[in-house]
């Protein structure tokens, strides 16, 4: 009979809990889509650029956000700074709280009521810091006393965090985080974090410090898209075999192994039951090593020997160890396993048994030998 044992390397990502790219590029001066060397990128730009466009629409479809704290009736002086600033609910703007020349208390006031050249005196700063991923720039206006909100957002509802992480700055993003950014804000425009921003732009150091911070790998988009899926559609779509891909593919490959170690852990697959689905939505049905209940898992998941193997109709039984060796017919090691599920020990070549229980065997074939010779 041929059988195979289950192998310890032929494992696959088990859920572990439970619980877009990039904005707009042409509002981004610190990227530019050319340089990614890749037209088949180009693709998931339009599809980008329609999903924001799509969100766009849908927000002006909402009833306006109401400022308790400003008053248009009544009459207020000249301005003489802005010494604070908060960002609207979801992203759709921001306030800054006003101090006046006049016996007026500050007041919190939206930006549309605000003069221009009064917010861009304020702001500019900040985001030439964020964009540029100056740390000790952003550093220097997170300690003036001027009551700036770390999640403040641009035109587009994007906050720096997302601008230094899709740039790789690990600096930046830890002191963002540190004076209290919130690590899973989604920008209004595509619902993107900083995790889609690093794994989008193949940022895999800016993508481990932000899991090490607390940021949540599940958190979905506007389309869906978790940063890890998007990681795993840009690596699909960056060819393989070019040298000049070659670095890129890496990036992503690294990127989607962190992801992976922070939503899954591994988990033993005893034997594949069944298989359903075609194309992206192949699943297969596992019996798990553990005796947990079997589940349907995807196929990229599991480890794709396991699944060749299936597809091949191999046969699969547990070994419990090896109890003799001889040489085969054509020269190599066979192996009589005895099977844990299986009455009768089997012969079985050298590739079809687990390395550990041939290492063991040696080992204890060694000690046999030695034993025998100081007797």
């Amino acid at each position: 009979m041929d059988a195979l044992f289950v192998n310890s390397s032929l494992s696959r990502l088990k859920l572990k809990f439970s619980p877009q790219f990039p904005p707009t590029f042409s509002h981004q001066p610190f990227i530019c889509l050319k340089k990614l060397g890749n037209k088949n990128n180009l693709s998931v730009f339009a599809t980008l650029q329609n999903q924001q466009q799509q969100a766009v629409e849908a927000a002006e479809d909402e009833e306006p956000v109401l400022f308790e704290d400003y008053d248009e009736d009544e009459t207020y002086g000249e301005v003489n700074k802005i010494i604070g600033s908060r960002a609207i609910e979801r992203g759709k703007g921001m306030e800054y709280l006003i101090e006046w020349k006049d016996e007026h208390a500050p007041t919190w006031v939206p930006s549309d009521y605000i003069a221009k050249d009064v917010v861009a005196e304020y702001e500019t700063p900040w985001w030439n810091a964020a964009k540029k991923a100056d740390e000790s720039a952003l550093r220097e206006l997170l300690e003036t006393d001027d009551d700036r909100d770390v999640d403040a957002v641009d035109e587009d509802g994007r906050t720096a965090l997302l601008f230094v992480s899709g740039l790789g700055s690990e600096p930046c993003v830890k002191l963002l985080a540190e004076a209290g950014a919130d690590v899973d804000y989604r920008d209004r425009n595509g619902g993107l974090t900083a995790l889609h921003m690093a794994a989008g732009y193949v940022k895999p150091g800016v993508a481990k410090l932000l899991i090490d911070l607390g940021a949540d790998p599940e958190v979905e988009d506007y389309r869906g898209q978790t940063p890890l899926s998007l990681a795993r559609m840009i690596l699909n779509q960056t060819p393989k075999g070019n040298p000049m891909q070659f670095a890129r593919r890496l990036g992503l490959e690294n990127v989607v192994r962190i992801l992976e170690d922070a939503i899954f852990e591994y988990a033993t697959v005893e034997e594949i039951l069944e298989k359903r689905g075609k194309g992206e939505n192949v699943e297969y049905l596992v019996k798990w090593k553990d005796g947990e209940d079997n589940e349907w898992v995807k196929a990229w998941l599991i480890s794709e020997d396991l699944v060749r193997d299936f597809e091949a109709g191999l046969e699969y039984a547990v070994a419990d160890c090896i109890l003799e060796k001889r040489e085969g017919e054509d020269g190599k090691g066979e192996y009589l396993v005895k099977w844990t599920d299986i009455e009768e020990a089997t012969w079985e070549p050298e590739e079809n048994v687990d390395p550990l229980l041939i290492e063991d065997f040696e080992k204890s074939q060694q000690n046999v030998r030695l034993d025998a010779f100081t007797s």
